[in-house]
């Protein structure tokens, strides 16, 4: 970058560190100068193989590993601890009960996927067993989930993930209390404890779930809506849930992505750590 675009740029407070960027983050912004330069009519060569060549060779030396979206993840242990603080019957506690139970069972759902959730959207279905291999286990309330289009699928794709138990009871006491039978599920709450008929943004999700985390005497700063994706597979790792069921949940598409959880939960509990203990 010339010394005086480095310069103005610093100026107003458009560029605060000093580099190596982060090779996401010089993607990104590439990405933004080539959309900037196609909307002004401007030809650049962003698209020339020698620009994507020298990325690679720029990555490769960085040596920077690549970081997770999250410090960590929402597993079972840690959820159980947010849902405490949820306790009371207040509008707040019932709503975020909900959001919690809901992202994290229904296979650790994108934030976005959340706050764009319908009342059209949720499906009654059958009782369910317990366990399924036992014929005298109680019956379970189970819900379907119609997705539509989400970052790895599309509207017409149809979709779904299924709840069962006790998130399903969370989701219908909230609408029930709330009142919602149309519409927006999950909805802010103004100060007076009235259900307002917009839905909650995305970036409310993650304040919801960093506002429990304070209240369950977590650090916020080490979590985030994101937590609840990769929590859910962590815990599916650690339960010993096959790889391929717990993908259908998440609906992660790499298996690559969605086995490093459960790499990471096999050495906790695999023998190669142990040869000497």
């Amino acid at each position: 970058m010339p010394v005086e675009i480095q310069t103005a740029l610093r100026d107003r407070g458009l560029l605060r560190t000093n580099g190596p960027h982060a090779p996401a983050t010089v993607r990104r912004r590439l990405t933004s100068w080539s959309i900037l330069s196609r909307w002004r009519g401007v030809k650049g060569a962003f698209s020339e193989p020698s620009l994507k060549s020298a990325l690679r060779l720029a990555v490769r030396a960085a040596g920077r590993p690549r970081q997770r979206k999250n410090a960590k993840a929402v597993t079972g242990d840690i959820l159980t601890a947010l849902i405490a603080t949820c306790g009371s019957d207040h509008l707040n506690d019932i709503r975020d009960r909900a959001v919690l139970l809901t992202a994290f069972a229904s296979g650790g759902r994108r934030r976005s996927e959340i706050a764009n959730l319908r009342v059209t959207d949720l499906v009654d279905e059958d009782p369910v067993r317990a366990r399924p291999d036992d014929e005298t286990s109680p019956l379970l309330p189970c819900l379907r989930l119609n997705l539509g289009r989400t970052k790895t699928t599309d509207a017409d794709q149809e979709a779904y993930v299924l709840m069962i138990g006790r998130p399903v009871l969370a989701l219908t006491q909230w609408l029930k209390v709330a009142k919602i039978n149309d519409g927006p599920v999950f909805r802010r709450i103004d100060h007076w404890g009235h259900v307002d008929r917009r839905p909650l943004s995305a970036q409310s999700i993650n304040l919801i779930l960093k506002a429990r985390c304070k209240k369950a005497g977590l650090d916020p700063v080490k979590f985030s809506a994101h937590g609840l994706r990769s929590g859910y597979l962590t815990e599916a790792a650690n339960r010993r849930v096959p790889l391929l069921e717990a993908m259908q949940q998440s609906m992660h598409k790499s298996v690559n992505q969605a086995a490093s959880y459960y790499n990471e939960g096999d050495r906790k509990s695999g023998r190669a750590a142990r040869l000497v203990i």
